[in-house]
């Protein structure tokens, strides 16, 4: 038995929980120099915003709708995620984070009402740390994630299923008559793993609702469409055929890509830009327990944009694999300095960790005239330290010292502060 436990809307939650004059009203969080949005309140999706919808064209098309747009403050949602995590695992003894706001929760063995155990984990995930979440729960974890779109739906749209079912969605305690009925109400595009393609090619053969789909023969979908629909099929059937992880597999490749705020043309900020990309995947390649053998770093202007077009990626290969910031960070510069050509505005650089190795396999140690093997501490002692007073307390020199004021710094006109990482920017209350 699984449960998939889910944030509603959760970046617009995040900004609600330490500003609730945002509630009830339209509220928009913007991508990357606040271009698209990524996450819509439910008043801006009855709006007709869309996933992905410029924010131009929002203000556009919706001059007068009064919409509350924010810089995406990622900062802010990984620790709200770390703390609804850590709520959300008291529901089962298995957990396994599936996305910033989602988790899969085991719950064999757990005894008693599981709608009212999840009821009761809701709660404390709302009072504790203000997050709205929906609960799914079912035989599989694709069960599981279709009872969360149940359950989040019934909330959403009244009429849309049974009031009962919002909220908390149990599909293994329905009777099998009503089941078939929620199955049947239920678009065959909403199952997890199928895919507007494939939808469009179930409704050619006349498979429109999830209740289709169950009754669909598990050869069949692998011989029209592929093994991952044999395996959906056999899930929405009751049988357990996506594993249960307790941690995610290690990445093959590590990237660290951004847009810049504004174009840049001179080669000072680039290496900024790159050592900060190359710093950020080091930890994140670390924090796997990996060692690379490889750092590719590429560059080029803005297609979108009218003037000389311009894209280059080198691949710097490494003395040794390595984990250590300053020799991935030292890759990355040689790189930038390889593929920087004067007289062309670069819109967006990054650097990609490849030939991903475990770092705990053993390599004989060659006499190579440097120390990189002896930074082991060292490196543990800069994430720790950037772990507990922030993101940049502890940069190498090449990044800059400006710090936000950088030239190749993302636009976040209208980020909200870091309230629970930073001290001041923690929010104060007045009696």
């Amino acid at each position: 038995m699984y449960a998939l436990v889910d944030g509603n809307n959760f970046y617009v939650s995040c900004e609600r929980a330490f500003r609730p004059s945002l509630k009830n009203r339209p509220v928009v969080v913007l991508s990357n120099n606040d271009g698209c949005a990524i996450s819509r309140s439910n008043e801006a999706k009855a709006l007709g915003v869309a996933m992905g919808a410029p924010w131009h064209l929002v203000k556009q098309k919706l001059p007068d709708a009064d919409i509350v747009a924010l810089s995406a403050n990622f900062t802010l949602y990984g620790d709200m995620s770390n703390r609804l995590m850590s709520i959300a695992a008291g529901l089962g003894p298995e957990q396994e984070i599936y996305s910033i706001d989602e988790c899969f929760v085991g719950l064999d063995g757990v005894r008693g009402d599981l709608v009212d155990r999840a009821q009761r984990v809701r709660e404390r995930i709302l009072q504790w740390i203000g997050i709205p979440c929906g609960i799914g729960i079912g035989t599989t974890k694709t069960l599981a994630k279709l009872a969360n779109h149940i359950a989040k739906s019934a909330d959403r749209r009244p009429g849309s299923y049974p009031i009962e079912l919002a909220r908390v969605c149990n599909l293994a305690a329905l009777a099998p008559g009503q089941l078939t009925e929620m199955l049947a109400a239920t678009d065959v595009r909403e199952v997890w793993g199928v895919g507007p393609k494939n939808a469009e090619k179930l409704r050619a053969l006349g498979i429109t609702t999830v209740a289709d789909l169950v009754r669909m023969d598990p050869v069949m979908a692998r011989m029209k469409f592929s093994v991952m629909l044999e395996r959906t099929v056999r899930e929405l059937q009751g049988m357990p055929c996506i594993a249960f992880e307790d941690a995610p597999a290690a990445k093959k490749e590590i990237a660290c890509t951004r847009s810049f705020g504004r174009a840049i043309t001179d080669l000072p900020p680039l290496i900024e830009a790159v050592t900060e990309f190359a710093l950020r995947a080091g930890e994140k390649l670390r924090r796997q327990g990996s060692v690379a053998g490889n750092v590719l770093t590429f560059v080029h202007t803005s297609p979108h944009k009218v003037g000389p077009q311009y894209s280059k990626a080198v691949t710097m290969p490494l003395r040794r694999p390595t984990a250590d910031s300053g020799d991935l960070v030292n890759a990355a510069i040689r790189g930038i300095r390889t593929v920087y050509r004067p007289g062309f505005k670069m819109a967006k650089a990054g650097v990609m960790l490849l030939d991903l190795q475990p770092g705990d396999v053993h390599q004989a140690e060659l006499p190579l005239g440097d120390s990189a093997a002896d930074r082991g501490p060292l490196m543990a002692t800069m994430d720790k330290l950037n772990q507990r007073y922030g993101k940049g307390a502890l940069i190498l020199a090449s990044a800059g010292t400006a710090g936000e004021q950088r030239a190749w710094s993302m636009r976040q006109e209208m980020r909200t502060p870091h309230y629970t990482t930073q001290w001041q920017d923690m929010p104060v209350a007045f009696a």
